[in-house]
């Protein structure tokens, strides 16, 4: 099976986490979502891409809500066995003075267009590791800094050395997000001058070479999403004895520090330091991203959701009346214009059905098909302000006497983000408390399936980050395709997308969000259907055509792939 996929160079697609699919819980949100949907428009337009990642046997977490709305995490085991299949290879990897031998999974994804693109799933769970080690590769976002960074190592160490044992040709190295940036370090020590060149304290790595290399996409304007060690961690992991051999990284610490940080070793410093092309997923994000890091050139490809996934049923097969070849040229979706308007609410109440049933089976909550549904649904954390919807109570229930709606919430906080759980326990409060006056409910254990529900089903797609954190987010571009539209704060990727009144809307906090609703998008939803209509039809044709990960991976293809 492995052996159609080393038929021609490749590039290697790093990433700690790549949602495949919902029954492999290997993603905690939004970025392992972009990895996904990045290798799911590689499979369909054949782009000879591989993607490496952690196999993470214990996934992220399954989340329960108790009565009060607070998050209890359950282990999110799931077996490789099922869905992949071993592949021969193992190499080791020194860390802390013992080596640790990692081996893989081979999973791939099939395109429906006829494609395939392979995945390889890092695994360190093997009777020659110690029981310790064997876990490395577990549970995804580990307890604390020495177990990440030791899955880090696994991951850019290892996973350099995987791709090479089993016989791939790597074309360029692209580290999505931080994480994976030792495999910077592993091509220095691929990738040394001739001693007899150097003079007297000049570095032996040849840099240039290894820049020419990698390629970097930052994610996050937010200081808490940049991996960072003490050196002391590094030099304690990265320790080794004379017997260590090919599998220790031997680097000088002065070196290194040139290379990642003078305090710490920051990864995405690290990843700077060691790409030649740098890139943002938003116009907004890239501005924010090269005043965060002077002296680096940070271009701007936007992000996009793979078209065929995050489209119901229903607009698929509309699609494919009305818009033939939409899934492998998304832009086509400009035609959708000519789509009667009555087949296009059809689609939309088969979605929103499905949706309605969904959540009535979840928690019994019953919401009409009449009433349009506020969806809100992304990673639980402090500047998404899932709160801002209910900052004033009285307000949203005089809205709601006079124009009935609907309020559906989700998402998971990370273990270890209490501001993030707290804000689950209170919206699950200001849903129970809005009872009898707005229908609400917050649905748990949000996943891939739930996503598709949501983003199909609702009738208005709410985002309220605080600006400038959001680097791009894409669940509005997912709504998109179902002809759902945003009404959102102008950061990260609405900057681009919002044509007010032709693809949402924007707002700036809550009370130009109740004004919105109040006076502008209520109305029109209650109005004349083709109101309606016309909004959701640019919202196909202007934000799904462009939004898409088809579009963003011949970018990438074109700019950083055949530099």
């Amino acid at each position: 099976m492995l052996d159609e996929f080393l038929q021609e160079p490749r590039v290697a697609y790093f990433s700690m986490e790549i949602a495949l699919r919902s029954e492999i819980p290997t993603y905690a949100g939004g970025l392992g979502v972009l990895a996904g949907d990045t290798l799911r428009s590689a499979a369909d337009l054949s782009l000879p891409l591989v993607g490496i990642t952690l196999v993470s046997r214990a996934g992220y977490f399954r989340q329960e809500l108790d009565a009060e709305g607070r998050q209890l995490e359950h282990p999110a085991l799931w077996d490789p066995a099922r869905w992949a299949a071993p592949l021969d290879a193992k190499v080791a990897v020194w860390i802390e003075d013992r080596a640790v031998w990692v081996g893989a999974w081979l999973y791939v994804i099939e395109s429906d267009l006829g494609g395939r693109a392979p995945v390889i799933l890092l695994d360190t769970d093997f009777a020659e590791n110690a029981p310790a080690d064997r876990e490395i590769t577990h549970y995804l976002y580990g307890d604390d800094d020495r177990y990440r960074l030791m899955q880090e190592m696994v991951l850019g160490l290892g996973g350099v050395r995987v791709l090479r044992a089993l016989g791939f040709e790597i074309s360029a190295y692209h580290m999505n997000e931080g994480h994976s940036a030792l495999l910077g370090l592993e091509l220095l020590q691929r990738f040394t001058y001739p001693a007899s060149q150097l003079r007297s304290g000049e570095s032996p790595y040849d840099v240039p070479r290894v820049r020419q290399l990698c390629r970097f996409t930052t994610h996050t304007p937010v200081e808490a999403g940049h991996d960072r060690f003490s050196y002391e961690l590094v030099e304690r992991l990265f320790r080794h004895g004379d017997s260590a051999g090919s599998s220790a990284v031997r680097f000088d610490l002065a070196e290194l520090q040139q290379l990642a940080g003078r305090e710490q070793l920051n990864m995405t410093q690290l990843a700077l330091s060691l790409s030649d092309f740098v890139n943002g997923v938003a116009k907004r994000h890239a501005e924010v991203s090269a005043r965060m890091y002077p002296g680096y050139q940070v271009r701007a490809i936007t992000n996009g959701v793979h078209p065929y996934t995050w489209t119901a049923p229903s607009f698929r097969a509309l699609y494919d009346r009305h818009v033939a070849g939409w899934a492998h040229e998304p832009e086509l979706l400009i035609r959708a214009r000519g789509i009667p308007d009555g087949e296009i609410h059809a689609a939309h109440l088969k979605a929103k059905q499905a949706l309605i049933e969904h959540v009535r089976e979840l928690t019994g909550v019953a919401l009409s098909a009449d009433a349009p549904i506020i969806g809100f649904a992304r990673r639980m954390t402090a500047y998404k302000r899932p709160e801002l919807l209910f900052t004033d109570p009285g307000r949203l229930e005089a809205i709601a006497r006079q124009r009935p709606f609907q309020i559906l919430l989700a998402g998971k906080a990370h273990p270890h983000d209490e501001e993030g759980k707290r804000l689950i326990a209170l919206l699950h409060r200001q849903a129970r408390a809005l009872a009898g006056k707005v229908p609400a409910a917050y649905l748990p254990d949000y996943d891939l399936a739930q996503a598709q529900l949501l983003v199909s089903g609702s009738d208005i797609w709410l985002n309220t980050p605080l600006p400038p954190l959001e680097a791009s987010g894409t669940s509005g571009m997912k709504a998109a395709f179902n002809g759902v539209p945003s009404i959102s704060v102008l950061d990260g990727w609405w900057v681009e997308g919002c044509i007010e009144n032709v693809t949402g809307w924007s707002i700036d906090g809550a009370g130009s969000l109740y004004d919105k609703l109040e006076h502008t998008v209520l109305p029109l939803f209650y109005g004349e259907p083709s109101g309606w209509g016309r909004v959701m039809k640019g919202t196909i044709t202007t934000n799904a055509a462009y939004f898409n990960s088809h579009r963003m991976m011949r970018r990438y293809a074109t700019e950083a792939y055949l530099r």
